[in-house]
């Protein structure tokens, strides 16, 4: 097992690439199972998770792999000869369940594990299994699999009690080719819904209204390949605007994420953080910061997953900042290994009180999801003496050879076997 050996106190210089978005390009290859013809699918990053949905569609009889040179990922399908995804593939990864919606939509059945993924809530799968039952899906659940079977997939008006990221990508993949129309409400609105359904209408699905809150899906008789790229990754973009604030550094971004990142944008600029943009680049400014307020809310506001890394940032800032989490119950992990390295913080239910300190100190740390795991490397960043960061296999899931990039822009990281 990996970890992470960190010695903090290096101000961040230089430019860094991002990554495709991991929650991008999970669906979009799920969605690959919706057609018979190849796929060819850009800037997708190198990940466990990416790792792990090849090996379920290999499982099924797909023949597909990650070129690690050009990032890209091809899909080679002749035909499905197993209609499941077992549990010791699913078990590590949540994403899984996006198999469930193109199964039942291509072949009208499905045996799909109940999935895993990071231990951060009960995120439960009941949406995505009621709106398929209105679509006239049958569905068991028996020894921890669900198992799903239809005569005929119809469209049908869904209104989600909450709003689902993955519950919205399941049912409208499902939805391109169920007979007649579909119509979701209370649809989640983010960038990765918005690149499937581009994917999914390069690929000849009717789809309108991706990105607002009502999602129109007129089913098709059958898809066909495409290629297709990427979005990049939001939160790994606002990951490393994080860790240039607090090393009082300077990073560059590509422009092109700037359009996901309003949010954290806005907030970093309210704790005080200089950001400016031009034609090509995004600039972050490492100049002090401010502990302000913060809750979590779904797109477009500030994203749950960058709460843990926020709340890093807060740890290194000057006066007092409340976080809250309204989105998961359980995603305050990392508070216990945040202040094992100094940081002062109060847990009271789903709100956090972060006092800002003017240093952090080096320990040993233990990563308990995946962006738990990022707000431990960036206070580790900004700390003085050498910190290790224990089950990095997390960040692994998410991001792309972080310690590769921060190295480029100065960081002294390295990882080492346990």
């Amino acid at each position: 097992m990996d970890k992470f050996i960190i010695h903090g106190g290096v101000p961040l210089q230089g430019h860094v690439n991002i990554s495709g978005a991991k929650n991008a390009a999970l669906p979009i290859i799920a969605a690959s199972v919706l057609t018979e013809q190849p796929m060819k699918i850009n800037n997708v990053p190198r990940l466990r998770d990416i790792y792990t949905i090849s090996k379920i569609l290999q499982h099924m009889g797909a023949t597909c792999e990650l070129d690690e040179a050009t990032n890209c990922f091809h899909v080679h399908r002749n035909g499905m000869n197993r209609l499941e995804a077992p549990y010791e593939l699913v078990k590590t990864m949540r994403a899984s369940i996006l198999f469930l919606g193109p199964m039942v939509a291509r072949y009208h059945e499905a045996r799909v594990s109940l999935p895993g993924g990071c231990a951060i809530g009960a995120r439960p799968v009941n949406l995505h299994l009621d709106a398929l039952r209105k679509m006239g899906v049958e569905l068991d659940i028996v020894d921890g699999y669900i198992i799903a079977r239809c005569e005929e997939l119809r469209g049908a008006a869904i209104s989600f009690d909450t709003v689902t990221v993955t519950g919205t990508e399941n049912i409208m993949m499902a939805a391109t080719l169920a007979k007649g129309k579909t119509v979701l409400k209370n649809a989640a609105k983010e960038p990765e819904v918005v690149d499937l359904a581009r994917c999914l209408t390069s690929m000849g699905a009717h789809i309108e209204g991706a990105g607002t809150d009502t999602i129109t899906i007129h089913g098709v008789e059958e898809l066909r390949g495409t290629e297709y790229s990427v979005m990049p990754d939001r939160i790994e973009a606002g990951t490393f605007m994080a860790a240039a604030a607090i090393t009082a550094g300077h990073v560059t971004l590509p422009i092109e994420v700037a359009q996901y990142l309003e949010s954290v944008i806005i907030k970093l600029r309210d704790c005080d953080i200089r950001i400016e943009c031009d034609d090509e680049l995004i600039h972050i400014y490492g100049n002090g910061i401010t502990c302000r307020d913060m809750a979590t809310s779904p797109y477009p506001g500030f994203p749950t997953d960058m709460q843990a890394q926020y709340m890093a940032l807060m740890c290194r800032g000057t006066g007092v900042s409340v976080i809250e989490e309204t989105i998961f119950e359980n995603r305050f992990m990392h508070v216990a290994e945040l202040r094992r390295m100094g940081c002062d913080i109060e847990v009271q239910g789903s709100r956090a009180i972060v006092k800002g300190k003017p240093r952090l100190k080096g320990a040993p740390v233990m990563a308990t999801d995946l962006r738990a795991s990022a707000s431990l490397v960036i206070a580790a960043l900004a700390a003085s003496g050498a910190s290790e960061i224990s089950r990095i296999y997390h960040l692994d899931r998410g991001y792309d050879h972080i310690e590769e990039k921060l190295s480029r822009l100065g960081a002294k990281i390295e990882r080492v076997r346990e």
